[in-house]
């Protein structure tokens, strides 16, 4: 009889654990490449922390169907280059949201070399898969201030994504500074609605303004927690046939050999 115990036992033990069911699965994904400023990346913290820890986004969490979700900040930039300053946690009430947004806050490491959407949406992806949760949904919500110019090219990394059954939203950054001339293109919400976001009801929110950051992000975030959609969005319109979603990897060549960059 005992050996039948231990044997049950090691097969039970074996088995592997049930996931944690949320009502989605949330990547923040945040540009952190060196085309921002360190007041920048600052601000941009400061508005993801202020987000959570409103009363919008923690009436979207708890008004779920399970009244949870489950959520990561990482930091992205360059290919392979991703830091994840907030790993995988619940989030279901305010504590547990201002746990989160006290992480973030707490978080000042400076920016990277480069910008490659396509690295961050796959490793986003490979993230989500081996979190230990199940959500309900599963989305990816990438901010960015410029294309694509390292790595693989992002359509093909966003379909790969796409056909893993995740959601991509978009936040472009288009404030206006000196960097942002030089490796920013001034139709960045086009790039992203063609070339970067995708499944069902993905939408973007561009930001013209960093004092509209914090807004911006909150409604984001209430629209992916509670799984809706934008009422006036302007997707449609900017979709494009034959857009050039190499035009970050074009640009970066002609910028290299005008600033001899190695």
């Amino acid at each position: 009889m005992r050996f039948v115990l231990s044997v049950l036992m090691c097969l039970i033990t074996a088995l592997p654990l049930a996931a944690r069911e949320v009502d989605v699965e949330l990547v923040l994904a945040v540009d952190v490449s060196r085309s921002m400023s360190p007041a920048e990346l600052e601000l941009q913290r400061r508005g993801y922390a202020e987000a959570l820890g409103s009363d919008a986004v923690i009436k979207a969490i708890t008004g779920g169907l399970l009244g949870r979700i489950a959520l990561t900040y990482i930091e992205w930039a360059g290919d392979g280059q991703q830091r994840v300053i907030v790993p995988w946690t619940e989030v279901s009430d305010p504590a547990g949201a201002a746990a989160v947004a006290a992480r973030i806050t707490a978080h000042y490491e400076g920016g990277l070399r480069r910008t490659s959407i396509s690295s961050a949406l796959r490793a986003a992806a490979d993230s989500i898969e081996s979190n230990g949760f199940d959500g309900l949904r599963r989305v990816i919500d990438i901010s960015g201030d410029g294309p694509n110019n390292m790595g693989l090219p992002v359509r093909a990394a966003r379909d790969e994504v796409l056909a893993r059954g995740i959601t991509i939203n978009g936040l472009p950054l288009m404030t206006t500074d000196a960097l942002s001339e030089i490796w920013g293109i001034p139709d960045l919400d086009i790039y992203y609605t063609n070339c970067v976001i995708g499944g069902p009801g993905a939408f973007v929110v561009p930001v013209l303004q960093w004092d509209a950051f914090p807004a911006a992000v909150t409604r984001k975030m209430v629209l992916e927690i509670a799984g809706l959609v934008p009422r006036s969005s302007p997707e449609k319109a900017y979709r494009a046939q034959g857009y050039d979603c190499l035009v970050g990897e074009k640009m970066w060549r002609q910028n290299r050999s005008y600033f001899d960059i190695p």
